[in-house]
């Protein structure tokens, strides 16, 4: 894509009005196939939105997406729209704004989730058309808004995420001032028919803030953490994970001469910097892919896995004090210390019964390992995230007990594991657990009651057995509401109706055709 925009000229005169830096122009024919394709917009095809975004310019963008992000062997998990991830990031950090460029209803969908699961600020929007689109004025009006926003008495950054159809039409954030009046400005793309999982999303937004950070770094002296550099070594902490695991983090580390560093991604921009400033990484998350791509530029070893249960906790112990250079006995002696403690744990907090298991937040083989050590049968383990290097020894470790792994773990697979197996309870995401309880299994939600809670050490060895007990426990109400509702909503009682439905035996059953098949996702 030709680019005779000045970036130098653009950073230092932006008062210069921005009908006068406008991006460059991209074929009409480009941007029509992007944003009516079939005549649905955004909802063309990701054939079509990839093939226009390539066409526009965006290939190095795709290609990277697609070496971060792999998919296969399917087309691409179903889960919620992946830009969430990025989102939820931004909104959750201090002093940054966040602001949105896609379909209208595609904003509306992503504000709603996100404010749903307690978002406290406003989402900014750059509305567009075909119009704006075609002429490249999309791109002046985002580039307004960027420098409308950037106060730095209000905000450290800016990131603005172009969802599917702007990067389908290739608006090159890239363009933007990196930074205006001290305010970085961070430009992203989180197109559905790019980042399979709305967990990887968070590592798009996480990967390019540390390289923000990074760079900085290297160019001079920082902002200091709020509370200050740590006295101790530290240990950064790579995805999302419950508030409590942190601090049992911290304590496991504590005899090992470390401490436990910020967790990425990161509540505030300068805690950028004190990750960046670690002594290793445990990746807890092993997809962060872009996030690991930056320390290990920084020069930062990478430890995989997490301390859960007895085996993962003495695992995860051994490599962290190799990585930090621990003396062997000083680990000998923390693993004396807490192992018997969360072997002791486990025992006394047992789980029974055969279980399924599957989720897309990308700690669901931790959560497999602790099931076992917990004394579940484990049958199935799916995640719609990809398998990558710092999760091989998660994964050997559950085949190794018979328990089938299966990254980029589409709906179909999660149901036919659970109508394989027939557990006593199934774990996964909302379109299983209504399956499952149709069929009769009792199940839990993954992400809010299983993956809310603490996972690690001690405190994460007794903390699923009392709510997967309770859950497979009520196997009797299920039998009883069965047997009470059998023949109800379904076959020809499907529906609303006033009277008691009947069947009619003069009316002949619809034939299915040869590509028809049962509906999957949240609607099904």
């Amino acid at each position: 894509m030709a680019v005779t925009l000045d970036i130098a000229d653009l950073r230092a005169r932006k008062e210069r009005p921005a009908s006068s830096l406008a991006a460059p122009a991209v074929p009409a024919e480009v941007v029509l196939a992007a944003t009516k394709g079939d005549g649905l917009g955004c909802h063309s095809g990701k054939a079509t939105m990839r093939a226009a975004a390539e066409a526009a310019g965006m290939s190095d963008t795709l290609e990277q997406l697609r070496k971060d992000y792999p998919q296969g062997p399917h087309d691409q998990p179903q889960s919620m729209c992946p830009a969430f991830g990025s989102l939820r990031v931004g909104l959750r950090m201090r002093r940054t704004a966040t602001i949105l460029s896609g379909s209208a209803c595609c904003v509306y969908g992503l504000t709603f989730t996100s404010h749903f699961y307690g978002a406290k600020r406003s989402v900014g929007y750059v509305p567009f058309n075909s119009e704006t689109l075609v002429t490249g004025k999309l791109f002046e009006d985002i580039r307004e808004a960027v420098f409308d926003v950037a106060k730095p008495a209000d905000y450290d950054a800016v990131v603005v995420i172009n969802l599917c159809v702007p990067t389908a039409s290739g608006v090159p954030l890239r363009l933007l001032p990196k930074q205006i009046d001290g305010v970085r400005i961070i430009g992203i793309d989180v197109p559905g028919f790019g980042v399979p999982t709305h967990a990887e999303a968070k590592d798009v937004l996480a990967g390019a803030m540390l390289k923000f950070a990074r760079t900085e770094a290297e160019q001079g002296p920082v902002q200091a953490p709020r509370a200050g550099r740590a006295e101790r070594p530290t240990v950064a902490l790579l995805g999302e994970m419950f508030p409590a695991d942190p601090v049992v983090i911290g304590a496991l580390l504590e005899p090992l001469g470390l401490a436990a560093g910020p967790v990425v991604p990161t509540r505030e921009w300068r805690e950028l910097y004190a990750a960046l400033d670690c002594t290793a990484v445990a990746a807890t998350h092993p997809f962060y892919t872009a996030s690991i791509r930056e320390f290990q530029t920084a020069g930062r070893p990478i430890v995989g896995s997490a301390p859960v249960g007895h085996d993962g906790t003495a695992d995860w112990l051994d490599r962290i004090g190799e990585a930090c250079a621990v003396p062997r006995a000083t680990v000998d002696a923390a693993k004396n210390r807490f192992l018997p403690m969360i072997r002791g744990a486990l025992a006394a907090n047992p789980i029974k019964g055969r279980i399924t298991l599957s989720g897309y937040e990308g700690s669901e083989l931790l959560v497999g390992r602790l099931l076992v050590e917990s004394g579940a049968d484990l049958r199935y383990v799916g995640t719609a995230c990809p398998r990558t290097p710092y999760s091989e020894a998660d994964q050997a470790w559950l085949e190794a007990r018979g328990v089938t792994v299966r990254y980029r773990a589409s709906l179909e697979h999660d149901l036919a594991a659970m109508m394989d197996f027939r557990p006593d309870l199934a774990i996964g995401t909302t379109p299983v657990v209504q399956k499952a309880k149709a069929h009769g299994i009792p199940a839990l939600y993954f992400t809010n009651l299983i993956s809310a809670r603490p996972l690690m050490g001690v405190a994460g060895a007794g903390s699923l057995a009392k709510v997967i007990n309770a859950a497979i426990g009520n196997q009797h109400r299920f039998d009883t509401m069965r047997d009470f509702f059998a023949g109800v909503g379904e076959g020809h009682s499907a529906g609303i109706w006033e009277d008691v439905p009947k069947l009619r035996q003069n009316v002949a059953s619809a034939t299915r055709g040869k590509g028809a098949h049962d509906p999957i996702g949240e609607m099904a």
